[in-house]
């Protein structure tokens, strides 16, 4: 898909959606770059991987000025993009409302560190907020939070909860899961007591793989189908660390921090939505 058509759908998709909510202002001028070109931005901006404000205003400034007329500073654009958190956190779920419910999901969890572990000091902005944790995938500790994804089969993120780095991954699934619905989790989530306890409150199911030296009853064919469909939630998370950049976000409180992961994750599905799964497999022209 070319990238002019690639833009048209996004504000297309974006402008009917802010039309529907209505005027955001009770006060004020209108500013000059509208909410629908700002977003547009943003949201074309992260998939085309640039994860930040600067990057973003940087590449529409030098190659679609004619397209945003308007475009003024660079300041005057991040505080309008960031003013617009709320409004990505509706779009987004806006999103999720149109698609069919279904009863298969999958969890899993990664790192989001905040800053180099060598550089932690007490005055960091997050120091209270964030911890210390460890990234297996990677073998060494980091300072920052976690961030707990629940996608459907099809790769699409139908929920997000960010929590310091050192909280139990098992409270994030007992927060995102959803009742009546088969749950696929990695070997972290491993254990009897907590299948029993969705089972029980939520009426989830849990399946796990389990590890080599543990004994497995169920049928192969089915253990094998549970490690097929748990690649699609790795390969998204690939895609927000490789394409949209979430693991070196650059924030100075956690308002902010919130607000750059909810654009992030709202990009991911309005392009999945708008171009298709396909998009994130080829390279837009």
């Amino acid at each position: 898909m070319p990238v002019e058509d690639f833009i048209i759908e996004i504000y297309i998709c974006v402008d009917d959606f802010l039309k529907k909510i209505g005027k955001l202002r009770k006060r004020g001028p209108s500013p000059k770059l509208t909410d629908s070109e700002v977003l547009t931005m943003e949201f074309v901006g992260e998939f085309l991987g640039f994860g930040s404000d600067k990057a973003i205003f940087d590449y529409f400034k030098n190659h679609w000025q004619s397209w945003f007329p308007k475009l003024g500073c660079r300041t005057t654009f991040t505080k309008q993009a960031s003013n617009l958190c709320y409004i990505k956190e509706k779009l987004w779920r806006f999103l999720l409302s149109e698609i069919p419910h279904n009863d298969l999901y999958l969890f899993d969890g990664f790192p989001i560190p905040t800053c180099n572990i060598r550089r932690v000091r007490r005055k960091n902005p997050f120091w209270g907020q964030a911890a210390f944790g460890y990234c297996a995938a990677k073998d060494e500790k980091y300072f920052g939070f976690k961030g707990h994804l629940l996608t459907n089969q099809n790769g699409v993120i139908v929920d997000f909860e960010l929590t310091p780095a050192n909280e139990d991954e098992q409270n994030a699934l007992e927060s995102l899961a959803i009742p009546g619905t088969t749950t696929i989790a990695d070997k972290a989530l491993l254990g009897a007591p907590l299948a029993q306890k969705l089972l029980e409150e939520k009426h989830v199911n849990l399946q796990t793989p389990k590890r080599k030296n543990m004994k497995d009853n169920r049928p192969k064919s089915f253990v094998n189908q549970i490690m097929n469909v748990r690649r699609k939630i790795e390969t998204v998370i690939g895609q927000l660390t490789e394409r949209f950049k979430i693991q070196q976000i650059r924030a100075k409180d956690l308002w902010h921090l919130n607000s750059k992961i909810q654009r992030k994750i709202c990009s991911h599905t309005i392009a999945f939505l708008v171009a298709g799964s396909t998009i994130f497999d080829t390279i837009i022209s």
